[in-house]
């Protein structure tokens, strides 16, 4: 009976942990972004570094403050806006600002 208590709650356990992962990847892309060169982002042609900052900033408030965690559509919101930095801009950043590779 305990096995079927577990897979019945199985949803409930995996959306529990990715609430709780989402506050610091969030934590992440926003000191990732404070702690990068102004230039580097319009180098890369992405919005500019303040931008990014209330971008992540935003994010990781409302991951933070999302007490429905996975549930909320605001948290969908925040948790999109802080992967698209960590997948999209963040390498671009890095790539700009090691140069090129030759």
């Amino acid at each position: 009976m305990v096995r079927v208590s577990v897979l019945y709650n199985l949803d409930s356990y995996v959306l529990l942990v990715l609430w709780l992962l989402g506050i610091p990847v969030g934590l992440y892309a926003f000191v990732h972004a404070l702690m990068q060169r102004s230039d580097a982002f319009t180098a890369a042609d992405k919005l500019t570094k303040p931008v990014w900052c209330a971008i992540t900033g935003v994010g990781l408030a409302i991951l933070a403050i999302s007490t429905s965690g996975p549930y909320s559509f605001l948290w969908l919101v925040g948790i999109i806006a802080v992967l698209i930095y960590i997948v999209d801009v963040r390498p671009r950043v890095i790539e700009i600002q090691q140069g090129p590779r030759w």
